[in-house]
């Protein structure tokens, strides 16, 4: 760590010459997975990577480059030098040097954690789902990952802090001639996940309402999106809208929307990215912007965008501390950690009190869709069909159209049965109206 900080510093020192300020964002990534294939182990790997990327102000202009050779600083310096002219106005200055309130994500035994036992866990976890269905092909990866970021600016600014990640997924395929079913789920936490009762259960769950295919479904229906479902459907053309980015530039449906209300009165999401040992927490964003809580969606009501700091200058905001970036690529404005307040109702209730409707577990190719304007227009990959309070098989062959701003609008429930996706999203199952579906014959 004090030879990379020293290269740090010896780049900007480096690039002050070259411009009126400069930043350095560093970052290492160990990985360690396990990999099974068709129920068998096929890979054991370590993967070990590190880069630095430099942003240089130059004549109010940004330059921008990136090498994962990190000694070679002169060449880095140079490229984002010959970029400056052709970049963007900067609309910014760094940060100057600040205390973070600490947020810990970083549990060392993630590391340390036994790689036999890794292995065990893999072999547990395809055994506990043959024992549900000996015909399940089952691929899985269990990994351990330490990710060290470090970012610091010619004003003083620097910040440096470690995230360990331990994830478990398994996915399976039930083929039947022409028929496959597809099965999934995946948990991911900063500290060593040693219990994988959580994912035999979900399989078990998706084996139980999907061993058959339900009539088709066409028209619109009332639409429960489990917590993955929403993770899948609804979040991301949601999320787009808050983006600062999207907001500047009017393409955003909710650019002319702050403070209104726009969503149904139960719904409140918020972003917490100060929430201890979850893998999507930071003490600051990727440009040492203190990392803090913000409100989205109060009660229904649009209460703030997300911006990092070009586009916060760009509104004559400021920023909220939510730039994500990688190595090859500038800052832009993100989500970190998106919290769904829950509601009161059980997923059985929403069931029981469904007609005529569907359970959204995941889409296929929903990125496809007009994300900006919130379109919903994607195959189902993993979904069932209601009929009078009753789960009564799988859909095959269904496209679902919708928008998630009219979806949001009137909630006909929240869920009480809240989860964690991914590391960075935590929500409720959300019972829908408003929802199209079409069988392909």
């Amino acid at each position: 760590m004090v030879e990379h900080n020293n290269t740090i510093f010896k780049l900007l020192e480096q690039a002050k010459k070259k411009g009126e300020s400069a930043e350095v964002f560093y970052l290492s990534r160990y990985r360690e997975p396990v990999v099974f294939e068709a129920n068998q182990l096929k890979t054991l790997e370590l993967q070990e990577t590190s880069g630095v990327s430099l942003r240089l102000i130059k004549d109010g202009r940004i330059g921008f480059s990136s090498t994962n050779i990190i000694q070679d600083t002169n060449i880095l310096v140079e490229n984002a030098v010959e970029t400056a002219p052709f970049g963007p106005i900067a609309c910014f200055e760094f940060p100057n040097f600040r205390v973070f309130n600490p947020v810990q994500t970083n549990d060392p035994t993630t590391k340390l954690f036994p790689i036999n036992r890794m292995i065990d866990l893999g072999r547990d976890l395809v055994e506990k789902i043959h024992q549900l269905n000996p015909e399940v092909l089952c691929d899985s990866e269990i990994s351990k990952n330490v990710t060290t970021i470090t970012i610091a600016n010619t004003n003083g600014g620097f910040a440096t802090y470690t995230t360990s990640v331990f994830a478990i997924s398994i996915s399976g395929t039930l083929i039947d001639g022409t028929d496959m079913f597809f099965l999934g789920d995946y948990v991911l936490s900063c500290n060593p996940i040693e219990n994988t009762d959580e994912l035999v259960s979900s399989i078990f769950t998706q084996l139980e309402n999907g061993r058959t295919i339900a009539d088709p479904v066409n028209g619109q229906v009332d639409a429960i999106f489990t917590p993955r479902g929403v993770a899948s459907a609804i979040i991301p053309p949601l999320m787009s809208g808050f983006n600062g980015k999207s907001v500047l530039q009017g393409s955003s449906p909710l650019a002319d929307k702050l403070d209104q209300p726009v969503f149904d009165k139960n719904l409140s999401i918020w972003d917490h990215p100060d929430l201890h040992m979850i893998p999507g927490s930071r003490m600051c964003d990727d440009e040492g912007v203190s990392s803090k809580r913000i409100p989205l969606i109060g009660n229904g009501i649009v209460r703030n965008f997300l911006y990092d700091l070009q586009t916060a200058g760009q509104a004559n905001k400021e920023s909220t501390g939510n730039a994500h970036r990688s190595l090859s690529s500038p800052p832009a404005p993100g989500i970190s950690v998106s919290v769904v307040y829950p509601g009161e109702t059980s997923f059985e209730d929403m069931v029981a009190n469904t007609k005529h409707g569907i359970v959204i577990e995941g889409l296929l190719g929903a990125g496809q869709s007009n994300i900006l304007g919130g379109d919903i227009n994607a195959n189902v990959l993993l979904g069932y069909r209601i009929k009078n309070g009753k789960i009564v098989g799988r859909l095959k062959n269904t496209i679902i159209n919708g928008n998630v701003y009219q979806a949001l609008k009137n909630i006909k429930a929240l869920g009480n049965d809240s989860k964690w996706i991914g590391g960075s999203l935590k929500t409720p199952s959300i019972y829908c109206s408003g929802i199209s579906a079409a069988t392909r014959e």
